[in-house]
């Protein structure tokens, strides 16, 4: 439901004004018309959710992955439903994130600009520090100089910060009568020198391509605009993805299921082993130690037709299976295999009650320490799926957001905190609570609401909530 609703960008008058009064194509509508075909993989949709700006994300910006010619691509478009497209403090760590992405995988990026530049009244909290809104322009420079082509449309107002984002891309085009480029718009000139000067004479496409030689490409339509880009994609010598021999096998047993198997609670008692026998092609697992550190299964099996390490949790992280964790990942690191970590932390051991069991807890301590040395250290793609609770130094060693996996993506039932509220002493039923008491039932009430899967989306702390049936195809 939340997913249906972000598609509604601004809602439905604002799409109305966008599509009839301006003249302009939907945001996912111009996704279309650039992609190969629809299977598109958007990122974080749910940013901004629960932000005091009404009922949609506030990051008027839309990013994703798909495909042009072949060619796969980082897409960052301007939702301009949203605000305007003005840029809000989650819109720049959006369009951060997307930018990140693209430099780890050496991705081409496309830029759909329709923005008003920064929201001024934010201005503090998206201008000034190192991870504001000048580190977008700051990547574009590294990113050309990593030899990373960027293009980009003109198609809608680039206000602002808005208009270095195609004036710094390789090649960018320009639509005639909706786009427009320029530092300061219409009513600012208006205010400075008293003249009047209509928005296409100021920063039009004609201006942008007759005289400034800001944009590259003039195009008469939307439609033709991406037709363009399409051509320029097929011009920058990228390698296409090369097809597939045959169709990967699908698991024996049908991904739908996984819907049913998300564990509700994080004690680990549903075998891991039911939830790879649905993302495996064919539900082929070569396990590697079966018998050894059993609450953690490693082992590796093809997902989509490409091989990966499976490291997912089975239990508590003990001393043996923190161990094969680490011998696990350096083998995947040595043979350049990516690593797929499935977490569901189990609930915490109790403290330790004696002097052996001190030890033991020490060396579990070393073994996990020694595991995320691994895990920091294996230089592979690395993707993080939690199916389940991510909870304290678990989240380390399984690489968590900290540990810098290529992407984190998390089911709707995933809790992440550095403690389970559940683990907590409870608090009497009755109302008459000491004061302590009350500090701690509300102090549970906090880590409950800030532990959801949707308070972590909502600021960008994962690359997205998905269906677990969709797991195999994300």
């Amino acid at each position: 439901e939340l997913l249906e609703r972000v598609k509604k960008g601004g809602g439905e008058n604002a799409i109305l004004r966008h599509t009839q009064r301006n003249k302009k194509v939907f945001v996912r509508e111009r996704l279309r018309l650039l992609l190969d075909h629809e299977d598109f993989l958007e990122l974080s949709p749910l940013a901004g959710l629960e932000m005091p700006y009404g009922d949609v994300p506030a990051a008027g910006c839309l990013t994703g992955i798909g495909r042009i010619c072949g060619v796969w691509c980082v897409f960052i478009a301007s939702d301009a439903t949203v605000k305007g497209g003005t840029i809000y403090p989650i819109g720049v760590k959006k369009q951060l994130r997307a930018q990140e992405i693209a430099m780890e995988n050496r991705l081409l990026s496309v830029h759909l600009v329709d923005s008003g530049g920064a929201f001024l009244p934010l201005q503090s909290e998206l201008f000034p520090d190192k991870l504001h809104g000048g580190r977008i322009f700051y990547n574009e420079a590294i990113m050309s100089a990593m030899g990373i082509p960027q293009v980009a449309v003109v198609c809608g107002s680039c206000v602002a910060g808005g208009a270095y984002v195609p004036t710094m891309a390789e090649e960018s085009v320009i639509i005639d009568k909706i786009g427009t480029l320029f530092l300061a718009g219409p009513p600012l000139v208006k205010a400075a020198t008293g003249e009047d000067v209509s928005p296409e004479d100021l920063g039009g496409a004609r201006l942008h391509s007759q005289v400034s030689g800001c944009s590259d490409h003039f195009a008469p339509s939307e439609e033709e605009a991406y037709e363009c880009i399409r051509n320029v994609v097929s011009t920058l010598n990228c390698d296409p993805v090369p097809g597939g021999d045959r169709e990967p096998d699908s698991p024996l047993y049908s991904p739908e299921e996984l819907l049913g198997l998300a564990p509700l609670g994080y004690s680990c008692t549903l075998p891991v082993k039911l939830i790879l026998s649905r993302l495996l092609d064919g539900s082929r697992f070569q396990e590697f130690k079966a018998t050894y550190g059993t609450t953690l299964v490693t082992g590796f099996g093809h997902v989509e037709g490409h091989l990966v390490g499976i490291v997912a949790s089975n239990g508590e992280l003990a001393h043996n299976a923190a161990l094969k964790g680490s011998h696990f990942v350096q083998l995947c690191g040595q043979r350049g295999i990516p690593i797929l970590f499935l977490q569901n932390t189990a609930p915490q051991p109790a403290g330790p009650a004696s002097i052996s069991q001190a030890e033991a807890h020490s060396n579990r301590l070393k073994a996990q320490a020694s595991m995320m040395a691994a895990v920091a250290c294996a230089a592979v793609p690395k993707i993080t799926i939690v199916i389940g609770g991510c909870f304290g130094s678990d989240s380390y060693a399984m690489c968590g957001r900290s540990f810098s996996p290529n992407f984190l993506f998390l089911w709707p039932n995933a809790r992440v905190a550095l403690v389970d509220s559940r683990h907590l002493p409870t608090v009497p039923p009755a109302g008459d609570w000491t004061g302590e008491e009350l500090e701690l039932k509300q102090l549970k009430a906090k880590l409950e609401e800030e532990s959801s899967a949707f308070y972590s989306s909502a600021r960008l702390w994962d690359d997205g909530i998905i269906l677990p049936q969709d797991t195999r195809k994300v």
